[in-house]
């Protein structure tokens, strides 16, 4: 059987072309952020005050790697983390005013990048490619590592 038409490969593939189309974005306007970054940040801003386990949830990111990414935004001062009110041993996220700064100048990069992406399809063709993506993904969820919990309670 030949790779190039096994659906692992392709999405792989593809996975690798939507990196480098965000990376260079980014890269294009001074912005050191990586996807993964930006999906923390957007859901941050979108939920503040939501806690790390919550967050990883939201972004179906691994709950220990997703340590580390906070840990480097932090760094950064584009993330604060504050005790939670509700349980001392967890951690709110909120968004810097760096932070904000960052994702409002990174979003309408992030918009643009999306055709590039998807270059060589047509408008109908892009639709029903997400369409499939997030029917492959829901129907896969619960054999990810990281599955997506949408709209999760948050943990405190």
């Amino acid at each position: 059987m030949c790779i190039y038409h096994l659906a692992g490969h392709l999405i792989r593939r593809v996975n690798q072309i939507s990196v480098a189309t965000f990376l260079d974005s980014m890269q294009q306007a001074g912005i050191q952020l990586t996807p993964v970054q930006y999906s923390a940040l957007a859901t941050i801003q979108s939920v503040p005050g939501i806690d790390q386990a919550t967050l990883a949830g939201r972004i179906a990111y691994d709950r220990a790697t997703l340590g580390k990414v906070i840990d480097r935004l932090e760094q950064r001062a584009l993330v604060e983390r504050s005790v939670s009110p509700k349980d001392r041993r967890s951690k709110c996220l909120s968004l810097s005013p760096l932070g904000q700064q960052i994702l409002a100048q990174a979003q309408p990069l992030v918009e643009s990048a999306q055709p590039k992406m998807m270059a060589g399809l047509t408008e109908g063709e892009q639709t029903q490619l997400l369409a499939l993506l997030d029917k492959i993904a829901i129907s896969g969820n619960k054999q990810s590592r990281a599955p997506l919990v949408q709209n999760a309670p948050q943990s405190d």
